[in-house]
């Protein structure tokens, strides 16, 4: 009996294990898209090889079909922008978006797709399967799809010749240990995505600059684009090189690939100045560094280049090394509202580069994310702070060490402050942060906010300010090598809380409960 119990034991123990073994689903898009520069609007297909590395048997993947959120004036976007004051300029001139032409196919045979019950939520789609998906196995969908951008109003459209094609493609959303995360796209709350791997083929009118996830595959278009672009970082006055087409006919098919990221955007422009460079990596890997502008007189978007390697040289050497092959900075159209939004390998920064520090700032932040957010892929929608906060930790890091400078106090920063050094600069920011009255918890759902300011306060400073309050306790160089421990742990998977906080305590050799029982805390603290 007793050796009975015994193999019970282990069994039972085993299988508890199993369960518990972390896992996420596999991705692999391809994909083709044609640009109506004319019409605004896209044509595109996809073929989605989608596995179940989970141990659960699905019936159903639920699908973002994004655009849709663009559709109408009951959909949850334009509800959220509606409600919320502080972003209420967005609302005052815009054109609508959509996707249809949808025609979902699994394994070859047509699938039967149901709308989402909450009405508002019209961007959602379930895909059927007439053949259950077991823990192991893979499914084969594919769809057609058809794409009227928006104005530029929220984060995808067209705005002064400008395409910004972002969450444009039907996407299966995420299902992890917590379920189904197939929530609707929002202007204040950001994404969650499996890591996939990409083959797009964009086809569009010749005479456009592209700037892309991933590498680009055309030899000579990107023999091109760097060689204009080293022209235009070494010579930063006068016209710049501008790209011709290299070839007559009126349209042009570029290809990118990109493994283990969560997401694809691109960006065109017939009018992008290009400036390349490469980054010499601590380990010797260089990574291939492009920016794309608007040729504007004085613009200070001819150091850009400058600010995309100190970004990624930074931020290498604090939290863990760059993985891409290549990193890219976008010039967009003026949002207020927005100082940038970030995708994999890429970013898109609209604040208007009325200083370098700023300009700098912003560039440092969005490429930034390509550690939080892409190579940390946390559920930005549920807990935004490990995305957003973290990252404007580092940030305010980086203006302090370059400019003593602080872009949330700007030109109010005391002459006799920003001649301190660097760690007491530092102190006088985040002391002067925590007399900011932030309500909310840090850990609040980014759609539970009650405004866009609220949301980035709590999210972004005071999420700063609880990192820097643990590194004054145990010292910049422990608090980087926790940093560098939970990257290592986590790199291309989904952390959430509790796994930061293990990292932590792993690294540090301390128990942080009181600590991270913080980020339940209303109101602010020092």
């Amino acid at each position: 009996m007793k050796k009975c119990l015994i193999i019970l034991f282990v069994c039972f123990s085993s299988f508890g294990f199993a369960q518990d073994k972390y896992w996420q689903q596999a991705v692999s898009y391809k994909i083709d898209v044609t640009l109506n520069d004319q019409t605004k609007t896209l044509k595109g297909s996809e073929k989605i090889v989608y596995k179940n590395n989970a141990p659960s048997t699905l019936d159903f993947i639920w699908f973002h079909i994004w655009p849709n959120a663009y559709k109408q004036e009951s959909t949850a976007l334009f509800q959220q922008l509606k409600n919320d004051t502080s972003r209420s300029k967005k609302m005052e001139k815009y054109s609508y978006g959509s996707i249809d032409g949808l025609n979902f196919k699994v394994n070859g045979q047509l699938a039967v797709t149901e709308a989402h019950p909450n009405p508002q939520y019209i961007d959602v789609i379930k895909v059927k399967l007439a053949t259950p998906l077991k823990p192991g196995d893979s499914v084969n969908i594919s769809t057609d799809f058809n794409v009227k951008l928006p104005s530029y109003f929220s984060r995808s459209g067209f705005a002064d010749g400008e395409f910004m094609i972002c969450q444009w493609y039907p996407k299966p959303a995420v299902f992890d240990k917590n379920g189904w995360h197939e929530f609707p796209y929002l202007d204040m709350g950001e994404f969650y995505s499996d890591y996939a791997s990409f083959k797009v083929n964009i086809t569009l009118p010749s005479d456009y600059v592209v700037g892309a996830t991933g590498v680009l595959q055309n030899a000579d278009e990107l023999a091109l684009y760097k060689k204009l672009g080293a022209e235009n970082a070494k010579t930063r006055t006068g016209k710049p090189a501008l790209y011709k087409p290299i070839h007559k006919a009126a349209t042009k098919m570029l290809t990118y690939e990109m493994d283990s990221v969560p997401d694809f955007a691109w960006f065109a422009a017939k009018n992008f100045v290009i400036q390349y460079d490469t980054i010499q990596q601590a380990s010797g890997k260089v990574v291939d560094a492009f920016t794309y502008y608007h040729d504007k007189k004085n613009t200070l978007w001819t150091n850009s280049i400058d600010y995309t390697k100190d970004a990624v040289k930074h931020y290498s050497k604090w939290i863990g090394e760059y993985a891409y092959p290549v990193v890219q900075v976008v010039e967009g159209p003026v949002n207020n509202s927005s100082g940038g939004m970030e995708y994999p390998t890429i970013t898109l920064i609209t604040s208007p580069d009325a200083k370098k520090e700023s300009l700098d700032a912003v560039i440092a932040h969005e490429v930034g994310h390509n550690w939080f957010m892409s190579m940390l892929g946390s559920n930005e929608r549920q807990h935004a702070w490990l995305d957003e906060g973290l990252n404007s930790y580092f940030q305010f890091r980086y203006e302090a060490e370059k400019y003593r400078s602080n872009s949330l106090f700007g030109d109010a920063i005391p002459e006799q402050v920003k001649k301190l050094p660097e760690k007491d600069f530092l102190n006088s920011m985040y002391n002067a942060l925590g007399s900011i009255p932030m309500k909310s918890p840090i850990e609040t759902p980014s759609d539970k906010f009650t405004s866009s300011d609220e949301y980035s306060m709590s999210s972004y400073v005071k999420t700063a300010l609880w990192l820097y309050i643990l590194e004054n306790e145990v010292g910049r160089d422990k608090m980087d090598k926790a940093f560098q421990y939970y990257f290592s742990k986590w790199k291309n998977k989904h952390p959430q809380p509790e796994d930061l906080k293990a990292a932590f305590e792993t690294s540090l050799g301390l128990n942080l409960d009181g600590y991270f029982q913080l980020i339940n805390k209303e109101g602010s603290f020092k």
